[in-house]
């Protein structure tokens, strides 16, 4: 029996974590004064819809039985974006503490920012872009202070974001 070879097309690339850039413009900077070493939470949503209406099928054993067949129907809701986390080194940098207080202050309507996130493969081209619209930072920590400790303290805001989309790189 004849063996035969099977052509396959250019197989898409498995991109690993470690390769991404966050963009983020905040006080009329091109950019961020931030490099993260973290990005949790990038996650869009639908909301389940569940429906239960009764029919008049009769239900039973064999089909001998009462009226009010109940049938369920489930439909997508609302689309949803989780709150996205970004971790980096604490630095002598305040842009992301002014960012939060300015929220907290009330000063809210002017601060809603939008940004990418790009994921690279092993090449550093670029492959994946994610956007996110309407972030605000809803939470603001930095790690535990020790005095016998040598770990790298992190910093952690927690964005709220309206919208969470991939683009076309």
């Amino acid at each position: 029996m004849a063996r035969r070879k099977v052509k396959l097309g250019k197989l898409p690339e498995i991109l690993t974590t470690s390769k991404f850039y966050i963009e983020l413009s905040l006080y009329g900077q091109q950019e961020i004064d931030a490099f993260f070493k973290e990005c949790q939470g990038l996650k869009r949503s639908l909301d389940v819809i569940e429906i239960a209406e009764v029919t008049p099928q009769k239900w039973g054993k064999k089909g001998v039985g009462t009226y009010g067949r109940v049938r369920r129907t489930v439909l997508p809701g609302n689309a949803k974006s989780d709150t996205i986390t970004l971790k980096r080194g604490l630095t002598n940098s305040n842009t992301l503490w002014q960012w939060f207080i300015a929220i907290e202050n009330g000063n809210w309507n002017d601060q809603f920012r939008d940004g990418d996130i790009t994921i690279y493969d092993q090449a550093h081209i670029e492959q994946a872009r994610f956007r996110f619209r309407g972030a605000w930072p809803s939470s603001y920590t930095i790690g535990d202070l020790s005095a016998d400790g040598n770990e790298l303290n992190i910093e952690e805001l927690e964005l709220t974001v309206a919208q969470f989309y991939r683009v076309a790189s």
